[in-house]
């Protein structure tokens, strides 16, 4: 049975160039005092005999990882991919890794990833929350180590940390009153059952839009389903049959929309003729779909980039974000096929 191979440390490499250990361990940092001919010396033998670094040890002496936490509902959602991308970009440029973990819209998942986070040492945690979560509790203790922590896109309706989001309820209110223009009267909304603010918020300007045109809310044309491209094809099931259809539907994500869309075409119902459909957060789903959906656009690259540039200030001490509670991106709304054309021109 052969013996495990020692690992070679700074103390071998040492003995066998005949320099201080110090030396050594400057040349391997690239400490600028350490000459280039012996950088060289050492970054060979190092190579040559596979030398790995203890970065946890280091880290343990230096007080920071250079490793920033990332938690997010869903890896396989372009929003947050396209948010996991501008985190990236910034990150890397600073010298920063990422862990990143999904909660699968679970709370009990999402506190077991910052657990898991906080025991990993990372220096900062940016945060998209579950459907579920609704206590705060996991993360304070990164408030008490002074580990800095901002929520992004779905945050949590009031707490001590640094939130970045859009406004949701104005979105949704201009997502509505553009159906409203339309002409459209029997408005429904398709959501979630969620704790979180941001599907609260849209639901409150899509019955702010409502009331504006003298509209009451029925609740009947509320359809609390899990958001997902197969719930869709399952509002529209309902909502074809209902003894009074609604003429126009806002969905709270495009996924769900372009299901419904798809839904509602197989039942014989006509887009936007019959039923007009607008969405939310314009990912590449509402311009594959038939009609292409109306949405709402909002910049996940940019949420992620500001994100992380944000927290990584913070770290760096050239900002803080305890100066700041709420910071919003701005959204639009984007005219496509599926809200169709006035009813007066039809």
């Amino acid at each position: 049975m052969s013996k495990t191979k020692k690992d070679v440390t700074i103390y071998d490499i040492a003995a066998q160039l005949e320099i201080s250990v110090a030396t050594v361990s400057r040349a391997l940092r690239n400490d600028p005092v350490v000459s280039d001919k012996t950088k060289k010396r050492v970054f060979e033998l190092a190579e040559k005999n596979g030398y790995q670094a203890n970065q946890f040890a280091r880290s343990l002496r230096q007080q920071h990882t250079n490793t920033i936490g990332v938690i997010i509902p869903r890896l396989n959602s372009y929003f947050m991919a396209s948010v996991i991308a501008g985190i990236e970009n910034v990150a890397s440029q600073a010298g920063y890794n990422l862990i990143i973990s999904q909660s699968s819209e679970s709370a009990e998942r999402e506190g077991s990833n910052v657990r898991t986070m906080f025991n990993n040492r990372v220096d900062g945690l940016l945060v998209s929350l579950s459907y579920l979560t609704s206590n705060l509790d996991p993360f304070e203790k990164f408030a008490k180590k002074n580990i800095p922590v901002i929520f992004f896109d779905r945050t949590p309706e009031s707490s001590s940390f640094t939130n970045i989001r859009i406004n949701n309820v104005q979105a949704a209110y201009e997502a509505t009153k553009h159906l409203l223009s339309q002409g459209r009267r029997r408005i429904a909304h398709v959501t979630v059952s969620s704790t979180q603010s941001i599907y609260k918020e849209r639901f409150q300007g899509y019955a702010m839009a409502l009331a504006e045109f003298g509209i009451p809310l029925d609740k009947s044309l509320i359809c609390l389903v899990d958001l997902s491209v197969e719930s869709g094809t399952d509002a529209a099931k309902y909502l074809h049959a209902l003894p009074n259809r609604p003429d126009a539907v806002f969905v709270a994500n495009d996924n769900c929309a372009a299901g419904l869309v798809i839904g509602l075409k197989a039942q014989g119902i006509r887009v936007p003729e019959d039923i007009a459909v607008v969405g939310f957060n314009d990912d590449p789903v509402s311009r594959i779909v038939e009609p292409n959906l109306t949405t709402i656009h909002y910049p996940g690259h940019e949420m992620g980039e500001l994100a992380a540039r944000s927290l990584i200030n913070h770290l760096t001490g050239a900002g803080d974000i305890m100066l700041t509670q709420t910071i919003l991106l701005r959204s639009d709304l984007v005219v496509r096929q599926s809200s169709g054309v006035p009813v007066a021109s039809r």
